[in-house]
């Protein structure tokens, strides 16, 4: 342990003998919170706060059990924040910094002039923990982060080459090899069991498994469970994606390493279109403000639970602001790192608040998608545009404040906003070109690469004549 032995606390604790041998669950505690723990980061796909039940979800309060116990046992996060696309935020956070310092501007920024993070530029999570001592895996979605997961620093890695990620499917990368089955398999039990095996082969640990779920993002498809004539595959994935979370949580208390593994169980951004039809999803009656891709607060409000086996303490509910960039400088805490770097992190680790104590809490969070951004306190977000709104009635209602209103309130929350937004200075970093969204930016480079290849080509042809 790091400040007490066990021998000085069953000491100061008046414990001996037999005592000692059965070390008291506070002891316990303590000795897990002191070492390095495993971290498992699971990141599920298209699924805001109204998918979950412990959030309030409508549609699926009954089918989310084993999502809700982790946070019943441990700490659910009211106000955690992603990106509003599943690229920006995986970038966000394996990188823990900024859209406009990284260049993972949105789904389409890798590769289009000049954009996208670049793995040796970056010192990410996975290649901060190897340093710490930790093997490290990535078992799930990848593509939208650019590169390989080896290159991010993941030991080991399965994946497929799609944006959204396969389903049924008989191919599938494995550790950068291209692995055929004999027949079709169901790729998110490809890599669960992936990701259970790297589990059971490191449980001395520590270690840490990134495990980017495909799970809920579309094309919405049967799963193993699936009826033959169900009639709501979308509740389907939602109950899946329960099911193997479940999963994950058994194979920990199988290997004998719950109250040494923190998990951590999130989401990529708001609830997608195809996921609740034109109806925006509903918690607690009330339909939420937005959904993904969008600037509103449903677009990157998601969920965030926390589980650490005699650390966290049960049932709590918190309400401090939580951002994706946070989870490199918690993890980095956690591992007790000491490595260096001349980077930019904009993280703030929430380590205290998952030991049950105040921490230093954010006071505000920054969302940024292409060439839109907001600064975000509790009660009030100022955006690119320079205007305010009044947010004490989210996730359900955004009020429009007026530019030339005199309410003291509003205009002292305008002037610290602004002075954020002036700080971290947005417009100033790596930015999508004017009048042109990213993706298109990416066809637009790979039809210039592909024009030099081919003049290249005929320049070789006219030289061997």
């Amino acid at each position: 342990m790091s400040t007490l032995t066990r021998r000085n606390l069953l000491k100061l604790a008046g414990l001996g003998g037999a005592a000692a041998m059965a070390a008291p669950r506070w002891l316990r505690a303590a000795e897990a919170s002191a070492k390095k723990p495993n971290i498992v980061l699971i990141l599920s796909d298209d699924y805001g706060i109204d998918g979950v039940g412990c959030y309030g979800s409508d549609r699926f309060k009954n089918l989310t059990p084993n999502i809700d116990a982790l946070a019943k046992t441990g700490i659910r996060f009211d106000f955690g924040y992603c990106a509003p696309l599943c690229g920006p935020t995986r970038c966000l956070l394996n990188t823990g910094r900024y859209a406009f310092r990284t260049g993972g501007l949105t789904n389409g920024s890798w590769g289009a002039n000049g954009l996208g993070a670049k793995s040796p530029d970056e010192f990410p999570i996975a290649k901060m923990l190897k340093q710490a001592g930790y093997a490290t895996c990535s078992a799930g979605k990848w593509r939208q982060v650019g590169e390989t997961p080896g290159e991010w620093g993941y030991d080991e890695w399965i994946t497929d080459p799609t944006a959204g990620g396969w389903y049924w499917k008989n191919t599938y990368t494995k550790n950068g090899k291209e692995v055929t089955e004999d027949k079709e398999v169901y790729c998110p039990d490809v890599c669960h069991d992936f990701a259970m095996d790297f589990m059971k082969r490191h449980k001395d640990g520590p270690f840490f498994l990134y495990y980017p779920t495909h799970l809920v993002h579309g094309p919405i498809l049967k799963t193993p469970d699936s009826k033959p004539d169900s009639k709501d595959l979308y509740a389907d994935n939602v109950a899946y994606l329960d099911k193997l979370t479940g999963k994950v949580v058994a194979r920990i208390d199988e290997l004998g390493i719950r109250e040494n593994t923190l998990i951590i169980f999130t989401g990529d951004n708001g609830t997608a279109r195809y996921g609740m039809g034109d109806q925006s999803g509903t918690v607690n009656g009330k339909p939420i403000s937005g959904r993904k891709g969008t600037m509103l607060e449903g677009g990157a409000h998601v969920p965030l639970i926390a589980n650490w086996k005699g650390v966290t303490p049960e049932g709590a509910v918190n309400k401090d602001l939580v951002d994706f960039s946070d989870f490199r400088a918690t993890f980095a805490e956690l591992a007790g790192s000491t490595a260096k770097s001349d980077l930019t992190f904009d993280g703030v680790s929430f380590a205290p608040q998952l030991r049950g104590q105040a921490g230093k809490p954010r006071e505000w969070i920054f969302v940024q998608l292409g060439r839109n951004w907001y600064v975000r306190e509790k009660d009030w977000k100022l955006n690119q545009a320079g205007e305010l709104y009044d947010m004490k009635n989210c996730p359900f209602e955004e009020k429009l404040v007026a530019a030339d209103t005199t309410d003291t309130e509003a205009t002292a929350a305008r002037k610290r906003l602004q002075a954020v937004l002036d700080k971290l200075n947005p417009a100033g970093g790596k930015v999508a070109p004017a009048g042109e969204g990213a993706g298109k930016a990416k066809k637009k480079a790979a039809k210039k690469e592909g024009a030099k290849k081919e003049g290249a080509k005929k320049q070789e042809k006219k030289a061997a004549e």
